[in-house]
Order: C-alpha cells, then structure tokens, then sequence
C-alpha cells in the first residue's frame, strides 16, 4: 500500500475531493482539515451535489461510477485533535488520525466499520512539519492510501483533476515563505547562501522533522549545523516548546 497525499486551498474543497474521490470508487480516502469541530460542521457536510461538476470531472479521469459511496461527512472515524504548532485539527479517517498519534482513538470509535478498519500505516512521518505548516495556513490534507500501482496511478491523476497541490509542491512553498528570512540572517553570519542554499535548507528541515546529523560530513558541514540550529528555533517558536 503506498500514500498518494493531496493539498487543497480550504477546508470545504477538500472535503468535496474527498466526497468525489469516494464517489468514483476510491476506498481508503483521509482528511486532515484545519479549524475545531464546531466551526467545520457546516462546511465538511456540503453536499457534492452542490458542487457541480468536480464528481463527474473525477470520474470521467479514473473511470469510476459515481454515487456508489455516500460522501465523507462525519462518520464514526472521526478525531479532534488539538495540535501544537496549529491548533483545533479535525482527522477524518483512521490514516489521518495516526499522524498526530490520533489513530487508537479513531479506531475505537471505527470499531466494526468498514471504513479504512484494515490499515493506518504509511504516512510519511518526515513530511509531517509540512503537513503542520499546511493546516496553519488554512489549508485541508488528503491522503488516499492506494492498494496497488494501479490505484496508486489513479490517485494521483484524480488529486490533480481535483485541483490538489502535490506534497511536493507545499514542500516548496514552504520554503519560499521561508527563504528571504533564513538568506538574510545566514548572511549576517558571513556565510554564502546563494552557494550553501541547498545543505543549508537540508539541515533546516532536517531539525523540523526531528532528524539530526546522519553522517560526519552533514556533522561537519557549516552550512547544515546553521540550518539545523535555525530550524530547531522556528520548531521550539512554533511548537512552544521542544
């Protein structure tokens, strides 16, 4: 099984992805959205059939039927979850959930379900700082946990035909909205960033996803130690404390 992930602007759009990713045949769809239940309810309970056009764009791309699911609401595998960093976090799904440690919890509430009951497995634990910096700026989170190549296949032509930015992509933007800080004050240190740029940011996101210096080189390296150093404070700044 691998994990297809998918990032969308809002809360509501990503709740209807995840309604016409069902729809057209997709088993194992989870959601991240941000904000706390009382301020989500209206929106992750939108009807697809108020959104014309985006299930039945999904199911001429992956070839699924649609209205064979009932759409996403708020069924048994559902968490609230209060996230340092982010704050009040919804996790649809018993995948979603076990990102931030949630997963017990939704699969006690999901006992007997069908949905998602066989696995919670596979969610790349070092893009989880990226998934944070996602929910804080307003922004929903899919994962669509793919059985085989095929589907893994599908998943990924469906995400982009729902108008997803790939994980890969919010890793980047991440950066950027970064980049113009970490140049200034690496600068201040006397250092190079047009020429350290890359083991710099290697090191600064390195500290974000809680991994330290994996051999002598990366140990020695000034470049990486300043990024490491700098990306311990913004977690500890983020996060409150370590």
């Amino acid at each position: 099984m691998t994990i297809v992930t998918g990032v969308f602007p809002s809360a509501p759009i990503g709740n209807r992805a995840a309604q016409a990713l069902r729809r057209v045949g997709f088993v194992h769809v989870n959601l991240l959205l941000p904000g706390s239940p009382e301020k989500l309810m209206n929106a992750v309970q939108v009807s697809e059939t108020e959104q014309p056009g985006m299930g039945a764009a999904l199911g001429g791309v992956v070839g699924g039927a649609l209205g064979i699911a009932g759409g996403l609401g708020l069924g048994p595998a559902v968490a609230s979850l209060l996230v340092p960093g982010v704050g009040p976090v919804m996790a649809l799904g018993l995948a979603a959930g076990a990102v931030f440690a949630a997963g017990g919890a939704i699969a006690g509430a999901a006992a007997g379900a069908q949905l998602e009951a066989d696995t919670t497995n596979g969610i790349p634990a070092d893009e989880l700082y990226v998934y944070k910096d996602a929910l804080r700026r307003g922004k929903a989170v899919l994962f669509v946990q793919a059985r085989d190549q095929e589907e893994d296949e599908r998943a990924r032509v469906a995400l982009s035909a729902a108008g997803a930015e790939t994980i890969d992509a919010a890793r980047e933007h991440h950066w950027i909205g970064l980049r113009s800080a970490e140049k200034e004050h690496y600068q201040e240190l006397g250092g190079d960033f047009e020429r350290d740029e890359s083991e710099y940011r290697r090191g600064f996101e390195a500290a974000l996803r809680g991994s330290g210096n994996s051999d002598e080189r990366e140990a020695t390296n000034y470049a990486f130690r300043r990024g490491y150093q700098r990306g311990l404070e913004q977690r500890r700044q983020v996060e409150g404390e370590w």
